[in-house]
């Protein structure tokens, strides 16, 4: 009875502007826009509305959807990487429909954190916050962002400078993250405002710079959009076949990868034939397949060719047999 009669009354202390204010980013992780949160308060004012339903309203918007799938993400991140011995390798992941290529790159990519100390990561001024959060959460010793633009991100060492000229020392990093950045580098980025010069070759050139400054012993984990190739000026999507051979003639074993494709019921892991046929936005927001993979600096002269890349296993989910 106590304990009841205390939670009522925590919930209604305090003034509607203080319940909204806090309310709103705990739910959908920002701050309200400034209609939205008039209309609350008036609302609330009036008695049209109580602070229960307010909260029952954003937790069943799309919006909190979305927040709920990619805290999930991390969740899952979170836990794979704090499991007794070796860390976990989610595989065969799952997404909801109407979600983009975020939902699975974030558990994913995260997951395999192995504690590097210093730790890259390329493009990030206009990375998902969900994603940020997550990398700052992973601890590392020393993480650096470079992105053509400025952004404040706390726990990240931010630096201005374009991936194809990185302005870092050879072998400066153990771990390099390049999440839905490469098919941008050297297209047109009017979209996001930033003044950089053409290049159609400027994902090869960024992946020779990803190589040189990674330690030898280092790791690149990576995602792009795969599918019908298609250049849309602003990126390029490439088959699944492209960028392989992409990643290993820029220097990079390909140590482990997978392909999931986005339908109208969500994504899945696929085939290398279901992703090759993917179309960019077919299915909702985002690509309509992604490549996720962990590169390894090739030190082997391109001699050598891990079990995936085998003609026999071109129709089977893609994926490293090498330890």
């Amino acid at each position: 009875m106590q304990g009841d009669l205390h939670a009522w009354l925590e919930a209604a202390s305090g003034t509607d502007e203080e319940f909204v204010d806090h309310i709103w980013p705990l739910v959908l992780r920002r701050s309200p826009e400034a209609d939205g949160r008039e209309r609350a308060l008036a609302k609330l004012r009036e008695g049209s509305l109580s602070r229960a339903r307010l909260l029952q309203e954003l937790v069943e918007s799309d919006e909190f959807d979305r927040v709920a799938v990619l805290a999930d993400g991390l969740a899952r991140a979170a836990a794979e990487r704090a499991r007794p011995g070796e860390p976990g390798r989610p595989r065969e992941l799952t997404a909801p429909a109407g979600s983009d290529e975020r939902a699975l790159e974030i558990p994913w990519c995260l997951a395999r954190y192995r504690g590097e100390r210093r730790v890259l990561d390329t493009g990030y001024a206009f990375a998902e916050p969900a994603y940020l959060a997550g990398l700052v959460g992973l601890g590392a010793a020393d993480l650096v962002g470079v992105d053509l633009a400025q952004a404040e991100v706390p726990g990240l060492r931010s630096v201005v400078a374009d991936i194809r000229e990185l302005p870092f020392p050879d072998e400066s990093f153990d771990l390099v993250l390049c999440i839905s950045t490469l098919e941008h580098v050297g297209r047109d980025n009017d979209v996001y405002a930033i003044d950089a010069a053409l290049d159609d070759g400027g994902d090869e050139t960024a992946l020779h710079e990803l190589r040189r400054v990674l330690a030898k012993d280092g790791r690149l984990l990576i995602s792009v959009p795969t599918g019908e190739h298609v250049d849309q000026g602003w990126q390029i999507v490439r088959t699944p076949a492209e960028w392989i051979a992409l990643f290993e003639r820029c220097g990079f074993l390909v140590y482990e990868d997978e392909l999931y494709v986005h339908e109208t019921d969500g994504w899945r892991t696929a085939t290398l034939a279901d992703a090759s046929r993917a179309r960019y936005g077919a299915a909702g927001p985002g690509a309509g397949a992604v490549l996720l993979a962990e590169l390894h600096p090739d030190t082997f002269g391109g001699k050598m060719r891990l079990a995936v890349r085998d003609v026999r296993h071109r129709d089977e989910i893609r994926r490293s047999t090498v330890a």
